[in-house]
């Protein structure tokens, strides 16, 4: 299922977790074949005392896909335009690939930037003319959190969990969301929501043996945490045909098949709406998830940095902590960790590196070892911290900055609402390609029934078939796609991720380059 590559002399070795692989297809057996290579000729082809050859497999074996090779000669594709114009036939790289709105021309929201700038130089507010600069409640919001920062400095650190006086506002904000009780000493500030996956992994797996089931498509940040901690990841797949449902019986199934290899499942990762899938779970198959981890002895990991981007009226957000709760479980029952990011949303501010954690159904004393390990980071970066506190506690109905406030994230998520149909139609037109509805997220996550020559050809080229796709319409069109092999799909199967953050003028340009290419392609290697 997952491609481990060494980049020395490993290429695009298949593993299949569920399958009975022979033992050389073993990660493990990559590991062991890394360490013996490097203790044969440590310096080989080589003078650097450090090389591939005697580095942690851990970080070999990784993988990222949403940077990856597509992304690298993206890259040198647009330093090829800066440098000589005209030299290929497109005049700009349309970065498709990664949910990064503001790098494709989405704006901030003002009134977490008048806060933020207000914070970052706090000697604005004695300035008269800030008055008629910035409005009243974003003053007035600058001021408080500046009184719960010790020494007023954003450029200082933090409480190593993130700001007391933020906490608190985030934990009320999920109250207000969840309609629970929610505490800021169960927040831990990160710098985006990855930090706090990692340290949640490096948490629960104590050893090789230790397994994480993880959706079927994934976001590749869970497989290379996963690899990188040293757990084995137990993959459990989403039903495309059914809107990329989420099926308890699929997850007996590979529980149980993970445990008669003797695997001992500490976490299930739900990613709620779904990255790359962008589908919405409805409340009933969340509450049959919470379930299921309480009968297992799960702890749930819940994804939910998308719960802003929700795009169909029969689809709400409702938090696993919120769902667990209702069905009347508390902190002895079932131990849940939810994460959130400002990256998403309707703000976008992937840059600022913001997010949370909130952990609940831990003891004190695992609480007391997940604060050490954010210690030893010392803090998360105080501007990102200021905005997840915004993000949770925007401009209420009466404020300053309400109707401006609430017309920009309007403006963005309806936009988004509109891009998202626009290329799901698109794609659904394109010969062999079929695309489920983006229900939420920011993704499209179409199929496409590549012509065996096509297939042929990419072997001949040593790449996976909907990679070498993915590269052929790049190096004719500019567009950039991730192949559906780096998030894994259900083997025989192929297809590439879209976002649909580019703006709305840019999108029809897309669509008539991505159609032409597709026509010329599947004409290219018809059967």
């Amino acid at each position: 299922m997952w491609k481990f590559v060494s980049r020395k002399f490993l290429t695009h070795f298949p593993i299949s977790y569920s399958s009975s692989s022979s033992s050389l297809s073993h990660p493990l057996f990559l590991s062991s074949l890394l360490h013996s290579h490097s203790l044969a000729s440590p310096l080989s082809h080589s003078n650097f005392l450090v090389t591939t050859h005697n580095i942690n497999p851990k970080v070999l074996n990784c993988e990222y896909a949403v940077r990856g090779e597509i992304v690298t000669l993206a890259q040198k594709l647009q330093q090829d335009l800066q440098a000589n114009p005209g030299s290929h036939p497109f005049d700009e790289i349309l970065y498709c690939n990664i949910g990064n709105p503001q790098s494709l021309g989405q704006y901030p929201i003002t009134f977490f930037r008048e806060v933020l700038a207000l914070c970052d130089h706090p000697t604005l507010l004695d300035k008269s003319d800030s008055h008629g600069l910035f409005s009243s409640d974003s003053i007035e919001r600058a001021w408080r959190i500046l009184d719960q920062i010790p020494g007023r400095a954003t450029g200082a650190y933090s409480h190593s969990q993130g700001i007391k006086g933020l906490r608190d506002t985030i934990a009320s904000g999920i109250e207000a969301r969840d309609g629970f009780p929610a505490d800021p000493n169960d927040i831990f500030l990160t710098d985006g929501a990855s930090p706090g996956v990692h340290m949640m992994m490096q948490l629960l797996i104590r050893s090789e043996n230790d397994g994480i089931l993880c959706p079927i498509p994934q976001y590749p940040l869970y497989s290379a945490s996963i690899t990188l901690h040293g757990g084995k990841l137990v993959p459990y797949y989403l039903n495309e045909e059914t809107g990329w449902g989420l099926e308890i019986p699929e997850l007996k199934k590979q529980l149980e098949d993970a445990k008669s290899k003797g695997i001992n499942l500490r976490a299930l990762v739900v990613i709620n709406p779904g990255n790359p899938t962008g589908q919405v779970l409805p409340k009933e198959n969340q509450q049959e998830i919470v379930k299921f981890c309480k009968e297992e002895g799960l702890v749930l990991l819940a994804d939910e940095v998308y719960q802003e981007n929700i795009y169909v009226p029969e689809k709400k957000f409702h938090s696993f902590k919120k769902v667990s709760r209702s069905m009347g479980y508390g902190e002895n029952d079932i131990s849940v960790v939810s994460f959130q990011s400002v990256s998403k949303g309707y703000y976008g501010e992937c840059g600022k590196r913001g997010g949370y954690f909130e952990v609940t159904g831990f003891s004190s004393e695992v609480r007391e070892q997940i604060y050490k390990m954010a210690s030893v980071n010392l803090c998360s970066n105080v501007s990102g911290q200021i905005l997840a506190s915004l993000v949770m506690s925007p401009p209420e109905v009466g404020d300053d900055s309400y109707e401006s406030y609430f017309a920009e994230k309007d403006e963005i998520l309806t936009s988004m609402a509109r891009r998202a149909k626009t290329l799901e139609e698109a794609f659904n037109k394109l010969e062999g390609v079929t695309c489920n509805k983006a229900e939420g997220a920011m993704y499209l996550f179409p199929r496409i029934q590549l012509p065996n020559k096509a297939i042929e050809s990419a072997k001949a080229e040593n790449s996976v078939p909907d990679a070498f796709y993915c590269k052929q319409l790049l190096q004719a069109t500019g567009i950039v796609f991730v192949p559906g092999s780096g998030f894994g799909q259900v083997p025989g199967t192929w297809h590439f991720r879209c976002t649909i953050l580019p703006q709305e003028e840019k999108i029809p340009a897309i669509i008539t380059r991505l159609t032409k290419f597709h026509e010329n392609f599947m004409d290219q290697f018809h059967d």
